[in-house]
């Protein structure tokens, strides 16, 4: 199926058509581990701190928000500074369409000019698609968090997976999230 859509950098402004995708996965699924929606402001902030020193962008197919992926801190500590956690939310009207895999693909792209090393994802498990297009990706499944999280009254893994973007960071040259060896 060969359908237009476009992909640019979110704005806080994108926050309600964002948080009405992501509302779904938090209040009828386990990829989220959120019990509760976060509120509009909450949501913006996160945007807007992804975007300081990573990204996260929009797809878009005709007038509507088809989903969004981002980039942000895979941990606090100095040390893990070139490296970031990344994830991908579509809302299900366009599953198996190319828009997750054109979104991860300038994502990861993007990151890996900005001198990120390596990418992680967290998957709750089981995912099928999620693992599928994570592979798609190169990325290697590195181990399993047993009973990680619990939503709805279940237990529940998470898997983690991480990609080699680059070898080693690129001098930070004023570049917001990377910083010289």
């Amino acid at each position: 199926m060969s359908e237009k859509f476009r992909i640019r950098p979110a704005t806080e402004a994108d926050a309600p058509a964002l948080l009405a995708v992501y509302a779904p996965f938090v209040e009828d699924t386990v990829v989220s581990f959120e019990d509760e929606v976060p509120s509009l402001e909450d949501f913006a902030g996160r945007i807007r701190k992804s975007l300081s020193r990573w990204q996260w962008l929009v797809a878009e197919a005709g007038n509507e928000v088809a989903g969004y992926a981002y980039g942000g801190p895979f941990h606090q500590r100095a040390g893990y500074r070139w490296s970031v956690e990344v994830s991908v939310y579509l809302d299900p009207r366009f599953h198996r369409r190319g828009i997750g895999r054109a979104l991860y693909e300038r994502l990861l792209a993007e990151l890996t000019d900005m001198g990120y090393c390596m990418a992680y994802a967290g998957v709750t498990l089981p995912n099928d698609a999620s693992v599928a297009l994570h592979r798609e990706f190169g990325f290697e499944w590195v181990g399993t968090y047993r009973r990680a999280g619990r939503k709805f009254g279940a237990w529940h893994d998470v898997g983690w997976m991480q990609l080699e973007l680059r070898d080693l960071p690129l001098r930070s040259r004023g570049r917001p999230g990377v910083c010289d060896a």
